[in-house]
């Protein structure tokens, strides 16, 4: 019931009692309430709340100062809070804003200029890449992934007299390069645009040809963009990688254009053969670009069969699988039981094969004489139908010989069974007929005459004996010999022997 009278108390005070309020408590109050406006519109800061910090070890850190902004890939995301000196080094202290998270420990901080003259100095801070861990509020970044900018004085410091004199005459080198007008033998190699043109002049032309180039070049500038969607993000987290490295290694980068020098001046040395090499480079160049060309027209058969090709090497492992057991037995059959014992039987037989096969030549070419006597000699002869006037039987010479086999059956029946004893036909009548000297050589009746006795007259033998022999020739081929004519002059005469 005491609550409620104080309240209705404080409420029925009148003007007159507010007014007895003192007045320079109330502006006190309302100047303290502006100030921490202001505080709150002009820094967006929470007095006594800090947010992420990090420090970071630099060689040195003269040329930063306090509050100097933090930067990733050009963007502020924080400022410098604090410096410190320990020992040789500078420890430096940043607050980074959370658009500037997470900070992972291969992140890298160099201190660069804003201007090229140097001054107004900033932090760029690279936040590493996304696999290293996460950096927590307060952690120190060492020395080794920081590094200071060169400055200008050992930029100017690094131009001595020999580097300003090497620089002159490249200068004048360069002018000359582009002013000099080409000779003959270097107008032969040139491009028929260019000829009588020199250096200079022949860059004024290739602007000509800036709008194709400048095409392709969009064209490869699209296809760097990639087809997928993380294609460029991972192109740029490469070179990120890459710049990262070369950061770190910054003295190795730097002892990079020493040997940049070197280099050239390797190139100066060698500057006649070099002239030489460029002025035959034109003709390398067309030569190449026919080969590209031919190398383009092959590409699309070349696609195609690689396109055929995928569904033999698609079978191929079970091709594969299904050739294992072919193999296998292919490797018992190879086995000393099967074809090796018979491989070992042919190593032994090999040589009296090899030693028969060398003596098959000689053997082969009495062969072959043989076979030439008989198709050229001796088939012709027996072949050869003999005229004998009315005795004339109009059939081959070897079907008259199987005809004498019948007379020469009756001949052997004076024979008995044994072949040793001889019968005798005896019979009266009829010629008798003696035969000249026998010429029977190794024979007992050589020399002498044979006696016979026929019962009818004979009609004598036609052809007639020559007169002598034909001359035996043994050592002449007989395919090479004439075939005997049979049917002659000598068988057109009188008989041999004749009414004997």
């Amino acid at each position: 019931m005491k609550r409620p009278r104080l309240r209705r108390r404080r409420d029925e005070l009148s003007v007159v009692e507010m007014q007895r309020y003192n007045p320079l408590r109330v502006g006190v109050i309302f100047l303290v309430i502006l100030i921490v406006a202001v505080y709150f519109g002009f820094t967006k800061h929470i007095p006594f709340k800090h947010g992420y910090r990090l420090n970071a070890v630099f060689a040195t850190a003269l040329n930063i100062k306090t509050k100097a902004p933090v930067r990733i890939a050009g963007v502020d995301v924080g400022k410098v809070t604090g410096l410190k000196r320990e020992g040789k080094t500078g420890l430096v202290s940043m607050e980074i804003e959370s658009r500037g998270l997470p900070i992972h420990s291969d992140a890298t901080m160099k201190i660069r200029p804003r201007i090229f003259l140097e001054g107004n100095w900033f932090v760029e801070l690279q936040p590493g890449s996304p696999s290293a861990p996460t950096l927590s509020s307060g952690a120190t970044i060492p020395i080794t992934q920081t590094s200071n900018p060169v400055q200008l004085d050992q930029v100017l410091d690094a131009l001595n007299t020999d580097t300003r004199a090497n620089l002159q005459n490249f200068l004048a080198g360069y002018g000359d390069a582009l002013t000099r007008k080409p000779t003959a033998a270097e107008n032969a190699e040139q491009d028929p645009d260019v000829y009588g043109l020199n250096a200079a002049q022949a860059l004024n032309k290739t602007y000509h040809r800036s709008p194709s180039a400048l095409r392709g070049s969009a064209i490869v500038g699209q296809a760097t963009s990639g087809s997928a969607a993380d294609d460029l993000s991972q192109l740029v987290a490469s070179i990120g990688k890459v710049s990262a490295a070369l950061n770190v290694h910054e003295q190795d980068l730097s002892e990079l254009f020493g040997n940049f020098n070197i280099f050239f001046r390797s190139f100066s040395n060698q500057s006649t053969n070099l002239a030489a090499t460029v002025a035959v480079l034109p003709s390398s160049l067309h030569a190449t670009d026919r080969a590209l060309t031919a190398l383009t027209t092959a590409l699309p058969p070349l696609r195609t069969f690689a396109l055929d090709l995928i569904p033999g090497v698609k079978l191929l492992p079970s091709t594969i699988a299904a050739a294992l057991p072919w193999i296998s037995q292919v490797q018992a059959s190879l086995a000393p039981s099967e074809l090796g014992g018979v491989a070992k039987g042919l190593v032994t037989a090999t040589p009296a094969l090899a030693k028969l096969f060398s003596e098959q030549p000689a053997f082969f070419k009495q062969t072959e004489a043989f076979s030439k006597c008989l198709t050229k000699v001796f088939y012709p002869a027996v072949n050869t139908k003999l005229q004998d006037g009315s005795n004339t039987s109009g059939v081959e010479a070897y079907k008259e010989f199987f005809s004498t086999l019948t007379g020469l059956a009756g001949l052997g029946q004076t024979f008995d069974g044994n072949g040793a004893m001889t019968r005798f036909l005896v019979g009266g009548g009829g010629d008798t007929f003696r035969s000249a000297a026998t010429g029977i050589t190794g024979s007992s009746v050589k020399g002498q005459s044979l006696i016979a006795r026929a019962p009818l007259a004979p009609e004598g033998t036609r052809p007639a004996f020559p007169a002598e022999e034909p001359a035996y020739k043994p050592m002449v081929p007989c395919y090479t010999q004439a075939v005997p004519n049979f049917n002659g002059p000598l068988s057109s005469g009188p008989a041999d022997g004749a009414g004997g």
